[in-house]
């Protein structure tokens, strides 16, 4: 499985960022997709996952302001993140296949920055 993660930038507080990841390859494999992120010098944070089944879940410091969604073919998953805070700042990661943690794919990273 590839993942292919596009979106990100350099937003101001209080604004709104989207990114996009497509997964290519053995699809078929994937159970869930999602967003890790790491800012520097913190660990690795699990963001948002969303299932095959639509099911998901946020990190409590993103609950209310970030959307996780998939496209109907699956293969496709967006994280729309508003009301961005510095704190959000981090790369982010897209990943697939969460059977065990961490997830088994890995997408490049994506920076955010959010300037206060």
């Amino acid at each position: 499985v590839q993942l292919q993660a596009s979106g990100g930038g350099l937003v101001q507080a209080g604004g709104s960022l989207g990114l996009s990841c497509t997964a290519s390859g053995s699809i078929f494999s994937i159970n869930a997709m999602g967003w890790y992120r790491q800012a520097p010098g913190k660990q690795r944070e699990l963001v948002a996952v969303i299932t095959n089944g639509g099911s998901t879940n946020y990190a409590d410091s993103v609950k209310g302001r970030f959307t996780i969604s998939r496209t109907n073919a699956k293969n496709t998953v967006y994280l729309q993140m508003n009301s961005l805070k510095p704190e959000d700042t981090a790369v982010y990661y897209c990943n697939a296949d969460f059977a065990a943690i961490p997830p088994r794919y890995w997408g490049q990273g994506t920076q955010v920055t959010v300037s206060s």
